[in-house]
């Protein structure tokens, strides 16, 4: 693939993957069911959480500049198994990820043209959460994933300006929200207790993500080396600032018991008597959905990409067209999915999966650093390996343990009392028994083993404050790769390992006769 990106586009491409349907829709959808005003303290914990993944994708994307992005990585550091696993997570946050965008652009889009909500869907008797069909989020996933298909630079340079416009409405919202605030409207401020809190923070998680795609893109970059780190953390810092500002002027703007689900800011500022500026709102965050389209079909197909070459998916997906330089046949298989998810599924539905598959796989590539830098092949003592074993064995434990705890007990104490201390002393342990076997040469995580130790906590944490029919889904989707693993994964790349020893070891036969022969 063509080396044609900077830093700049790196960031312009992080603000546009992420800045789209989280913000616009989960915003208003779970102030109102979940967090009400304290929706701004969910931004910042899953912000925190998000910033935490963000330094580990960093240092990998450094370190390892391919395509692949967390499957590659996973694969180097953990193996086959944990990367298929990763691989199967990585297409279903995909195409969930996809189809529900494309779903809250359907729901902007109606309230741009001033029709009633769900106007434009058309309505079965299936059930509830599949019953309102979708046909313009099919066309628009199309749209977008054939401009993606034609060239990486010309999808670069409309992101930027895509990007640039959603901007300007994004300062509009934060400004003209704040001059409009109502102080009263910030009381009570935690209707649905702590809890609610996290559960809101669960689900905005979604809002986050993107920035992997960036990590994706290091076939493509300049200088990876210096633009991967500048494009994903400054990104990444701007747009948890943003969140919060605009999470903040929207319950400041409305009573939490009266945000609109679908379509949260336009109805705000229309009930301030600002019609004009629902139409303004509205279509800034068609502009912005249409980024995270746009960007996500960029990132995706490469995710596609590297899936296939390494025969977990069929090789056919990774093949790269030889005019445009782009991965046309993994984009098909993502907009194909994504349009026959998006024209049935209902929006919550779709997030509360996503979250969950989102939250695994980060808290799988915090895991992946820490073998990283603590184990190298052939060259750790196997003592030092059983002990990282164990201490991740009990960093994970406790904070799955924690997770659950406030579970079932949001406003116990005891259970915090074990959980806690373990997680400590499991990353005291490696911090200082273990000697790190490798460190990075241009950029690495700092504070390591605290601070991906923490983020496995945090994603833990999180994942367990979704509901259990999000898990359930989870469940279903997983117990399908492994049957697809054991069946027709394990062997392909088997077979695809075994043909690349083939001629290796063919030409060190040859070597050999040629020194023992006359």
């Amino acid at each position: 693939m063509k080396r044609c990106l900077t830093w700049w586009d790196l960031t312009w491409f992080g603000f546009g993957s992420v800045i789209g349907a989280g913000i616009f829709v989960l915003t208003g959808q779970e102030a109102h069911n979940h967090a009400g005003p304290a929706i701004v303290l969910s931004y910042v914990a899953s912000g925190v959480s998000a910033l935490l993944s963000v330094f580990c994708y960093t240092e990998f994307a450094v370190e390892i500049p391919v395509a692949g992005g967390s499957f590659a990585y996973l694969r180097i550091e953990l193996g086959d198994f944990a990367a298929f696993i990763a691989a199967g997570n990585i297409l279903l946050e995909s195409i969930v990820g996809s189809a529900a965008v494309a779903r809250a652009w359907t729901s902007y889009f109606t309230n741009l043209l001033n029709r009633p909500k769900n106007s434009l869907r058309i309505h079965t008797n299936l059930t509830e959460g599949y019953n309102l069909l979708d046909p313009i989020a099919v066309a628009v996933l199309a749209i977008f994933a054939t401009l993606a298909m034609i060239s990486t630079r010309k999808t670069s340079v409309f992101n930027w300006i895509a990007s640039a416009i959603n901007t300007v409405v994004i300062l509009f919202v934060i400004i003209a929200g704040f001059a409009n605030a109502d102080p009263s409207n910030l009381t009570p401020f935690l209707p649905y207790g702590a809890k609610g809190i996290f559960q809101a923070a669960a689900i905005v998680y979604f809002a986050y993500g993107g920035f992997d795609n960036i990590a994706t893109m290091a076939e493509e970059t300049k200088n990876p080396s210096r633009d991967i780190p500048l494009g994903l953390l400054g990104s990444m810092s701007i747009v948890t600032v943003i969140y919060c500002l605009m999470a903040l002027s929207l319950s400041m703007m409305q009573d939490y018991r009266d945000i609109d689900t679908q379509a949260a800011y336009p109805v705000a500022f229309q009930s301030l008597g600002m019609k004009w500026a629902k139409y303004l709102v509205a279509l800034g965050a068609l502009k912005g959905m249409t980024t995270v389209l746009l960007v996500g079909a960029l990132g995706q197909a490469r995710y596609v990409t590297h899936i296939a070459r390494a025969h977990m998916i069929p090789p056919w997906f990774a093949l790269v067209h030889p005019k445009t330089g782009t991965p046309i046949n993994a984009t098909l298989l993502i907009t194909i999915s994504s349009g026959l998810i998006a024209f049935f599924s209902g929006l919550d539905v779709l997030t509360s999966l996503l979250s969950v598959s989102t939250l695994f796989i980060f808290m799988m590539m915090a895991v992946a650093l820490l073998v990283r830098r603590y184990y190298v092949t052939g060259v750790t003592p196997t003592i030092n390996l059983l002990k990282l074993v164990i201490f991740l064995l009990v960093i994970v434990t406790s904070s799955m343990g924690t997770s659950a705890y406030w579970g079932l007990n949001p406003n116990g104490w005891v259970g915090y009392a074990i959980t806690i201390p373990l997680w400590f002393l499991g990353t005291a342990g490696i911090a200082v028994f273990l000697p790190q076997q490798k460190t990075p040469k241009v950029w690495g995580v700092p504070l390591v083993p605290w601070l991906p130790s923490l983020s496995i906590a945090t994603n833990l944490f999180l994942m367990g404050s979704l509901g259990s029919e999000a898990f359930i889904r989870f469940g279903v989707c997983t117990i399908l790769m492994l049957v697809y693993y054991v069946f027709f994964g394990l062997h392909a790349t088997y077979d695809m390992a075994h043909q690349q020893q083939k001629p290796q070891s063919l030409k060190f036969d040859e070597g050999e006769t040629g020194k023992t022969g006359p």
